[in-house]
């Protein structure tokens, strides 16, 4: 078994334990700073191959410790995107593979100076957006001769909206701002550009159902950078129910909450709920010629909530940790194929689907079962403490 240290035992961190930890080619060492916490989610796994810690990890010199009293091969960072620069420098210093999940542009470029020169893989941005839609981009856009747009869009969105916002906090509240806040990653008329949050809003519809979407911070990843030259026009918006948008930008820009973001997370942990009926929309579109013809392809997915060990666990929940897990199987399975910084476009559709954890990504599955388990209370606990 290979030790993975994985720290932060939130909505992500304690399905990535149990991910791997159930796969039993793994044994898990969970740490969180909130004393307890790991220990909540192990009980709840009740499974040997995991193994809990309280660690603040933003301490260096703790980590650092850690890392050399318990020796893990990798580290996969399920913190705040502003923890992660600080793992990463014990990574490099250490000797660890680094994964994790940030959708931060400066804590990526961050990640890939520190992997300058290393034999060991730096991979950031591991989980959905950026992630996976950066996989299923990039496959569609092997299929063309030359390339003029490249559209990525990606919700995650309660199944039964029923507030204002018509949304649910379904993973980190910082993350959600951050990405609504920053400034975003496009390429218009062939040059990267940087283009304002909460703007360029459209509407699309899949599967009978109108969504919006609008530019947030950190979806396209690097594949920008990748394609940079090559593609007209390439951008990252974020699905979501009609009318969401016009909240935000009350909320974010008149009443100037995006520059008092400790305000606007309280406000909205205390207003929006959670939910575990949930449902991840994956909408990829490349346009350019194939075979002297301007043509389009499509990947579009939607994934609901899925059991794991007996829990259930809601879509973001399944699509990020199971993300992130199929990238860290495939790097370790083929130690000698990888190194140094990885952008997630380096990776195959068809090898991530094939994963044992990348098969959680599989089209067809629908809402039955989550709406079945929550009508007989039959969710089970994600950690002891029912939290």
């Amino acid at each position: 078994m290979q030790e993975i240290l994985v720290l932060g035992a939130g909505k992500i961190g304690a399905l990535i334990s149990g991910l791997l930890s159930e796969s039993g080619d793994y044994r898990v060492q969970l740490a969180d700073a909130k004393p307890g916490a790991a220990a909540d989610v192990v009980d709840a796994h009740n499974n040997d191959n995991v193994v809990a810690f309280d660690l603040d990890a933003s301490d260096k010199a703790a980590l650092t410790r850690h890392v050399r009293e318990h020796r893990p091969a990798a580290v996969v960072s399920g913190l705040p995107y502003y923890c992660n620069v600080t793992v990463a420098e014990v990574a490099r210093e250490e000797g660890l593979h680094y994964f994790d999940l940030t959708e931060d542009v400066a804590v990526t470029e961050s990640v890939r100076k520190l992997a300058e020169g290393t034999d060991k893989v730096f991979a950031p941005q591991c989980g959905l957006a950026p992630g996976f839609i950066s996989i299923a981009a990039n496959e569609l856009i092997q299929h063309f001769d030359s390339l003029k747009s490249v559209k990525l869009r990606v919700g995650a969105l309660p199944q039964h909206p029923n507030n204002v916002l018509k949304y649910s906090l379904t993973w980190s509240t910082d993350g959600v701002i951050n990405e609504y806040g920053n400034l975003c990653q496009s390429i218009v008329d062939g040059e990267e550009v940087d283009v304002l949050p909460l703007e360029g809003l459209e509407e699309i519809e899949i599967d009978g159902t109108r969504y919006e979407a609008f530019n947030t911070s950190g979806g396209l990843g690097s594949l920008g950078e990748t394609y940079g030259g090559r593609v007209s026009t390439m951008d990252y918006k974020t699905i979501r129910y009609p009318g969401h948008c016009e909240q935000m930008r009350l909320l974010m820009n008149g009443l100037k909450l995006n520059h008092d973001r400790d305000t606007l997370k309280r406000i909205l942990e205390n207003a929006v709920p959670q939910t575990l009926q949930d449902v991840v929309v994956i909408y990829a579109a490349v346009t350019g010629m194939q075979d002297g013809e301007l043509r389009e392809e499509n990947y579009v997915n939607k994934v609901y909530p899925q059991v794991v060990a007996g829990r259930l666990w809601s879509a973001i929940q399944i699509t990020t940790a199971s993300g992130i897990c199929s990238i860290l199987d495939i790097v370790l399975s083929s130690p000698d194929k990888y190194h140094g910084f990885l952008a997630q476009e380096k990776f195959r559709l068809a090898d991530v689907l094939e994963n044992r954890f990348g098969r959680f990504y599989a089209h067809g599955g629908t809402n039955k079962e989550s709406a079945e388990r929550v009508a007989r209370g039959e969710t089970g606990r994600q950690r002891a403490s029912g939290e």
